[in-house]
């Protein structure tokens, strides 16, 4: 709305004043009406924010959809959207919930800002609350939120009744989208300026991944020789418009050759070189050809910020039938030999690393360089978990992080990279908490509180994947993750995986902002982490689990309850933890892997 015309209005309507004669504001000749957009969550939540929350079709009160969101941690489960009002006029807010400590209320009155709750709603119980706008106030936030730990609650029939703005109207769908360079992970894409618009948002394959100001965007993270869809439509604080018409365009071959010299599908184990446990030990002659990748676990630091990692061989009286130095370098080479890739993986559950100097950060290269060198190595797996990576407060962007233990890890992997070629493998193996979660947590949050570790491996991520050969999310030992349907995924089955594995490929907005997208990852360079037996994790499931997973992924077919938003024939393939425990279980998973692919 446009202050200005605002007063001009207001300041002729008081000059109109004569003796016999009343001249109403322009607020008070406003007809009323119901002003929130979708209040009834009919349209899903179209035109909310919501840090949690999805729409449901059981129970609601009027329609056929209602809100439910479960608060978690810090988050109350706050869905909010902002609302055209008028000057110096009266709203009413109301909406009908459900649930424990459920509220709604309005912000940014100009006024005073209005909340109303209740304790305890068994079943739908109405709730209302007014205001007041000040005398400048053109727009106000309405929101609904439940309380910490408390449960799920819903809210139906949201309203805010009173005069409307001047500027409610969202801006008309832009036209001429048009198709510009295309390489082997990009497409450009421009369309012209719509009147209006403050911004344009790019759904890829029909799903939101960016928004812009300006109007061309290049869709960055593609697979090469791949099909993909687009649209955009513009934004304005009204709303969003209706959908361009599609626009479809095929990335470019990748070049020649893949840098890691990896099979098209690759199965890939961890090896427990330096330790025993109830999995027994396993020679590195005896793992058997099914093993493309194989990973030394674990180089672990002197101390938890050192940056000094040593990687010690399993002493003979831990590990019975252990062979020697001489004779683990010379099955090394003749794994390489056959095509195999050997890498050193640094950190696991009991290796916490925390690079929080830049002294660390070199003694990392320098001692991670004489593992690979004496053993002759292809590589290095990122293995942190625990405490080894946390954000700090103010370190909000994973495009631009300055956490130093975040910082300093990614400058020493480029570091090493660049020592020694093209030909490094690099891989990571991150657990869920520490990647999707950043779908919903990202560090300490907003309003802070949050763990600082939630999403804390997306920056090294994005940093490093123009380098990164495979990145194998631990699909296990994981708790309820929300996935891209804003519905809560659990362990147990393929749904688990075909949606954790699905966010990687698609890419997802990073704490709920639909503007600040973690894009896609190439289906190369994605293989997804399975428990080999019930022994090796909580999450294993059974072969016919693993083959829906990879029917779903890579032909879109055996999909259970998730839809997936592509098909991604070239997804790399899986990991396990362990080779030891797929012995120990009769070598099933790693058989299965053999049949599926061929």
């Amino acid at each position: 709305m446009d202050r200005a015309r605002t007063v001009l209005a207001l300041c002729t309507a008081t000059a109109l004043v004569v003796p016999g004669l009343t001249v109403l504001s322009s607020a008070a000749r406003a007809a009323d009406a119901d002003l929130a957009r979708n209040g009834g969550f009919e349209a899903g939540l179209d035109n909310w924010s919501c840090t949690a929350g999805s729409a449901v079709t059981s129970p609601v009160r009027s329609g056929a959809s209602a809100l439910k969101a479960t608060p978690a941690g810090s988050d109350n489960a706050r869905c909010a959207q902002t609302v055209t009002v008028r000057p110096d006029s009266q709203y009413t807010l109301a909406g009908h919930v459900r649930g424990s400590y459920v509220y709604l209320g309005a912000s940014g009155t100009g006024t005073t800002d209005v909340s109303a709750w209740t304790q305890s709603a068994p079943d739908w119980q109405r709730l209302a609350t007014t205001f007041r706008t000040g005398p400048s106030t053109t727009t106000v936030t309405i929101y609904t939120h439940g309380w910490y730990g408390t449960g799920a609650y819903h809210v139906d029939d949201m309203s805010l009744v009173g005069p409307g703005g001047d500027a409610a109207q969202p801006p008309a769908a832009p036209t001429a989208l048009t198709v510009g360079t295309v390489t082997s992970t990009g497409v450009g894409l421009s369309w012209p300026a719509v009147p209006g618009a403050t911004g344009y948002a790019l759904y890829r394959n029909g799903t939101k991944v960016q928004t812009v100001t300006g109007t061309s965007v290049t869709a960055g993270g593609l697979a090469p020789s791949t099909a993909y869809s687009f649209q955009i439509t513009a934004v304005n604080t009204a709303g969003e418009s209706a959908k361009s018409p599609v626009v479809t365009a095929t990335t470019a071959a990748g070049p020649g050759g893949d840098p890691a010299d990896l099979p098209a599908h690759a199965l890939v184990g961890y090896l427990h070189a330096s330790f025993a446990n109830g999995s027994g030990y396993t020679r590195m002659a005896d793992v058997p050809d099914s093993w493309d990748v194989i990973d030394l676990a674990f180089g672990e630091p002197t101390s938890v910020t050192s940056g000094d990692i040593r990687f010690d061989r399993c002493p003979a009286a831990e590990c019975p039938g252990v062979e020697s130095d001489a004779e683990f370098k010379a099955a090394i080479e003749a794994k390489q030999a056959a095509g195999k890739k050997v890498l050193i993986s640094i950190g696991g559950q009991n290796g916490q690393v925390q690079l929080t100097t830049t002294a660390a950060r070199d003694t990392f290269v320098s001692s991670v360089s004489k593992i690979i060198d004496t053993y002759g190595l292809d590589g290095l797996d990122i293995d942190f978990e625990g405490h080894s990576l946390s954000l700090n407060a103010d370190d909000t962007d994973f495009e631009n992080p300055k956490t130093p233990v975040i910082v300093n890890l990614i400058s020493a992997l480029k570091t090493l990279k660049a020592k020694y070629g093209d030909d490094f493998v690099l891989t990571m193996a991150p657990e869920t908490f520490f990647v999707q979660l950043g779908h919903q947590y990202y560090g300490t949050g907003k309003w802070g509180g949050q763990d600082p570790r939630a999403g804390a491996y997306l920056p090294v991520i994005h940093a490093l994947r123009d380098d990164l050969s495979l990145l194998h999310v631990q699909d296990y030992n994981s708790g309820p993750i929300m996935g891209l349907d804003n519905q809560y995924h659990s362990m147990g089955g393929a749904d688990f995986h075909i949606a954790m594995t699905d966010m990687l490929l698609t890419g997802f907005p990073v704490a709920g902002n639909a503007a600040d997208v973690f894009p896609p990852l190439r289906p190369d360079q994605v293989a997804i982490g399975m428990p080999a037996t019930t022994n090796a994790g909580n999450g294993h499931v059974p072969p016919s689990e693993v083959n829906k997973a990879l029917d779903c992924l890579t032909k879109r077919t055996n999909c259970g309850s998730y839809a997936p938003h592509g098909t991604w024939p070239a997804l790399r393939g899986l990991m396990t933890w362990s080779i030891n425990w797929d012995r120990f279980g009769g070598w099933e998973f790693s058989r299965n892997f053999d049949g599926y692919f061929g």
